[in-house]
């Protein structure tokens, strides 16, 4: 067992996840193994060793890292976030665009452990603390740390460990999904660089393709992320992806007693209108819905004050779906469109609610005004019973086409039609598992596509609905749509709302 132990003296931790960018105000906590590999080598460069003459002997140490998973002993920590102006090349000119530039505070007398089920030869373990002692920062150049190489003890207070790690005790209801890259084992990356160089990928020729596909393993541990992007990689060739799992953050303070407990989270409007919009246009009356709120909220408070939990602008870092979900529904089955559910995540607060309690009409494109009743205001649970929206099930199909929310790779032409629809298939599949991840939902454990939905009890294929956003410049992976039926492992609460256009 290895123990390794690291403290951040400057009390806080920046670092950008590899298929992310600065301005999302993401941070990749804890750690990747994949991270630490490629600290390790840029130490062992920079500082221990510029010739290279102890070469092997970090081969040794890397693969036997390698070779498994650590668990983790997070400190507390509190993402936190500053905002400046940066110039950005637009054109011949230089744009002032604002950063979010996310970082995690933590204690700087709390370490982060460690702990890595390993034997290491005694020449490799000794470059270990050599590296451990001589890292001076992981993740961005002002996230200094200090690591030490300790003597394995009692492994105790890991909340953070992989998911084939779990233990009986375990309760899921307090675990949090989480993906992490670690570095494949050479055998591993050396068979599926020749599976790849053998594939020929069209569009890119063969000296680029081995530039980011090198021979030796070390070496691509160590590739620019810029070279990768280029090729569009969606991971380096030289990693994998790791579930992991870890306790969700407790707060220590005490909790403020209030006499509302909980903020609510849905309104219900019944739609009153001759004619009323066909369920085909679900995503135009969203947006109506969204512009009725924004102009209401700007009458009533001013454009400074909208609430982001109904403009969807500047949410909380880590809450990129807590805003509203504007969701037009039929509950009669006539095909057109009675009622709309607004469902925010993260509960309204005072300013919100006025504007929903007073929404009393949306205009359509041509400035026609359709009247709202409001018909209820509180927690979801309260609407269960008037809307299958809001339903538990295992089971979920699609009412509007699915737009998957970001490019596919390109398909080689050489394949069959049946190895392009497979490989469709795949991307797919891997994009809403990958959703699901991010909004904390479990994954599917199985995913169907249906040839069309009935609407007003006539059978109805994508193509017949409204499936593009009237936002300008707004880049849209997906313009065709498809419907799937989703099962997951245990029930899920509605509303379940997934894919490009989906609030």
């Amino acid at each position: 067992m290895i123990l390794l132990r690291a403290r951040f003296p400057a009390g806080r931790y920046h670092a950008t996840p590899w298929d992310s960018h600065v301005n999302e105000g993401r941070v990749a906590w804890p750690p990747d193994p994949w991270r630490l590999m490629r600290a390790f080598i840029a130490t062992w460069r920079r500082k221990l060793d510029p010739e290279g003459r102890r070469r092997e002997t970090m081969h040794q140490l890397l693969e036997g890292l390698a070779a498994s998973l650590p668990a983790y002993r997070l400190p507390e920590s509190a993402l936190m976030h500053s905002r400046h102006y940066m110039p950005v090349r637009a054109g011949r000119v230089d744009k002032p665009t604002l950063i979010f530039d996310a970082a995690l505070r933590i204690d700087p007398d709390d370490p982060l452990e460690l702990h890595w089920p390993v034997e290491l030869a005694p020449q490799a373990q000794e470059l270990l603390a050599d590296l451990a002692e001589n890292i001076g920062y992981l993740g961005r150049a002002e996230s200094w740390i200090e690591m030490s190489l300790d003597a394995p003890g009692e492994a105790a207070g890991i909340n953070c460990r992989p998911r084939d790690q779990l233990i009986e005790t375990d309760d899921d209801q307090d675990l949090e999904q989480l993906e992490l890259l670690a570095p494949r084992a050479p055998a591993d990356y050396q068979a599926l660089r020749a599976r790849i160089l053998a594939d020929k990928i069209p569009g890119v020729s063969a000296k680029k393709l081995q530039k980011t596909l090198p021979e030796d393993w070390l070496d691509a541990l160590v590739l620019e992320t810029g070279d990768l992007r280029a090729l569009r990689w969606s991971a380096p060739p030289a990693a994998r992806r790791v579930s992991y799992v870890r306790e969700r953050p407790r707060s220590a303070a005490p909790r403020a007693v209030h006499h509302r407990h909980r903020r609510p989270t849905c309104v219900r409007y019944c739609l009153a209108a001759r004619p009323l919009p066909p369920v085909e246009e679900t995503l135009r009356v969203g947006e109506w819905a969204r512009l009725a709120a924004m102009g209401r909220g700007r009458l009533l408070l001013g454009q400074a004050r909208l609430p982001w939990q109904l403009s969807g602008h500047e949410t909380p870092l880590g809450n990129r779906h807590g805003h509203a979900f504007w969701l037009p529904e039929d509950t009669d089955g006539d095909g057109f469109i009675d009622h709309l559910l607004v469902h925010v995540p993260a509960g309204l607060d005072h300013d919100a609610e006025r504007i929903l309690r007073t929404l009393a009409y949306l205009k359509d494109d041509q400035g026609n005004r359709l009247q709202l009743l409001f018909e209820g205001l509180g927690e979801a649970h309260l609407f269960s019973g008037a809307t299958p929206l809001l339903a538990r099930a295992r089971t979920w199909r699609s009412i509007t086409p699915y737009l998957h929310p970001w490019h596919l790779k390109k398909i080689p032409r050489h394949l069959s039609p049946a190895e392009r629809a497979a490989s469709f298939q795949a991307q797919l599949h891997d994009q809403l598992r990958r959703e699901c991840r991010q909004r904390g939902l479990p994954e599917p454990v199985a995913v169907r596509e249906l040839p069309d939905v009935k609407v007003g009890g006539r059978p109805r294929k994508p193509i017949h609905f409204r499936r593009f956003r009237t936002k300008r410049g707004l880049v849209q992976p997906d313009r065709l749509g498809r419907f799937l039926e989703l099962e997951f492992p245990q029930p899920l609460t509605g509303p379940l709302a997934l894919g490009f256009g989906c609030h």
